[in-house]
């Protein structure tokens, strides 16, 4: 049965559904970290095992009689699975271009198969029942190395789709309870990885949420009730709004930093920053307060120093990028708005940021320090960077540059062992520095800058970390131990900066 031309187009199939599952299911999208995929995952398995069958009865046997009837019955279904699954995706997520391409050569591909096998099975069904072993020699071993390939995908998606249920993330309910009364909240950048759990805290503490998205698609998977706008212009002077929330900004990690992305990098941020400076001055009520993104980048590349809020900057890439986007901002203050720039360290949540990229690797066993490990990372928690917002909104005498970290910076290679012991696997790939300095400014102050920065000006205020260290951090979002609801105490979040400090 096994024509030279049907062997090609099995193992062209084989090399699409490998390629849409490493780089579209399992970097780019990271399926098996997102709950809201559960079931295509489920569909995702059922159709790897159906796979696994065509693969084995095709490249090892001949199927008579009622094989052959088994064999086109388990065609048929992975047919209609694959239907289903292609419903699922369109309904669960936007597929980028990429995988919508692949999948059309996976179904063209797999219907120029059914058309070469379809007829031989039929004539095969009439004979006796019989299913005999054979061997075409470099196309049954192939196959073969294909069929184990998509058992171990499909076990991973059935395991991936068994866990989605505790990777639900808690209601945003409580993240804003700081927040004494209501209030109207514009908020930019809010399609982000820090900006859907932003909005869904407020719009559920009672606040009137305005979320400006200068592509209305991508507003789609923010949860209601908000207000939409496309342009600031679309709000009257006359209208009232007390905090405005400034996060947009062109993202600095997805891709090579060219002239032209560096170029993107700070103009995306002045842009909409200038253009809300503009609208508080134009309104009729001025907003009382601005809160602007920034990051510790402002600090520069500064190795094993502490810094907090009352640290110089060193000059580097990022340090312009931000002391320009703060500067931007500080404009606001001639208008009477209380200003405050987040100097943001790394945020983590499985749904995005650096983590999210790291979850598969470490998962597999592929983990690994970055250079020596020696770095210092300064971090926070998403729900905690929420938290944080709220309680600058609720606290006046906050103002100026916020370290919005969490008070126990670790070194690279003691994340590593947290995210490692966290999967309960090893963590023995590192990425040599050398392969990093390739990438230039970009390798250097992403990651491998060392930055350790401690969050003094908000642990002053007043305010309570939920996670003030990395193991309760990576426990609670990987849901290997019960989460704690109870809030740390300030003297918990001062014992781990004076430990960060040692």
């Amino acid at each position: 049965m096994m024509s030279d031309l049907l062997g090609t187009l099995l193992l062209l199939q084989i090399a699409m559904g490998a390629f849409d599952t490493i780089y579209h299911h399992e970097l780019t999208e990271r399926l098996p970290w997102r709950a809201s995929q559960q079931h295509e995952l489920t569909l995702h398995a059922i159709r790897f095992v159906l796979y696994a069958a065509v693969f084995i009865l095709i490249g090892w046997f001949e199927t008579h009689g009622v094989w052959a009837i088994a064999l086109l019955t388990i065609l048929a279904i992975e047919v209609i699975v694959t239907l289903l699954d292609f419903v699922e995706e369109d309904m669960s997520r936007a597929l980028p271009a990429s995988e919508r391409i692949n999948h059309t050569l996976l179904a063209l591909n797999y219907g120029a198969i059914l058309c070469l096998l379809v007829p031989i099975l039929i004539e095969w069904s009439r004979d006796a029942t019989a299913l005999k072993p054979t061997y075409y020699g470099v196309w049954s071993i192939a196959i073969a190395f294909g069929a184990l390939g998509v058992i171990v995908s499909g076990v991973r998606d059935y395991l991936a789709s068994r866990r989605a249920d505790r990777l639900v993330l808690d209601s945003a309910r409580g993240l804003a309870a700081a927040i004494p009364d209501r209030r109207h909240v514009l908020i930019t950048g809010a399609t982000g990885f820090i900006g859907p759990r932003l909005v869904e805290a407020l719009s559920i503490a009672g606040h009137r949420v305005t979320v400006l998205a200068r592509d209305p698609a991508k507003a789609a998977k923010l949860r209601p009730p908000f207000r939409l706008i496309t342009s600031l212009d679309q709000i009257a002077n006359d209208e009232a709004i007390d905090t405005v929330i400034n996060l947009a900004g062109e993202p600095i990690a997805n891709g090579f930093w060219t002239r032209t992305k560096r170029r993107k990098i700070l103009r995306s941020r002045l842009s909409v920053t200038r253009d809300v400076v503009r609208l508080i001055a134009r309104l009729d009520k001025t907003p009382a307060l601005l809160i602007n993104g920034s990051a510790i980048g402002w600090y520069g590349l500064r190795g094993d120093e502490t810094l907090t809020e009352a640290s110089r900057g060193k000059a580097c890439f990022t340090n312009r990028v931000c002391d320009a986007w703060e500067r931007m901002a500080s404009r606001a203050e001639l208008c009477g708005t209380r200003v405050v720039w987040l100097r943001m360290g790394l945020v983590l949540g499985t749904e995005g940021g650096l983590l999210s990229r790291l979850l598969t690797p470490f998962e597999l066993g592929l983990g690994g320090r970055i250079g020596n490990g020696r770095q210092w990372m300064s971090w926070i928690d998403r729900d905690d960077l929420v938290r944080l917002i709220a309680h600058v909104m609720a606290t006046p005498r906050v103002i100026g540059p916020v370290n919005a970290t969490a008070p126990g910076p670790v070194r690279n290679v003691e994340f590593t062992r947290a995210l490692a012991q966290a999967f309960r696997r090893p963590a023995l790939v590192p990425m040599p520095a050398p392969m990093l300095h390739l990438l230039g400014d970009l390798g250097d102050e992403l990651f491998l800058a060392s930055q350790k920065v401690l969050p003094e000006k908000i642990l002053a205020s007043g305010f309570e970390f939920r996670h003030a260290t990395i193991d309760s951090a990576l426990s609670a979002m990987l849901r290997r131990k019960p989460c704690e609801d109870s809030m740390q105490h300030t003297a918990n979040a001062v014992v781990a900066a004076s430990r960060a400090k040692a």
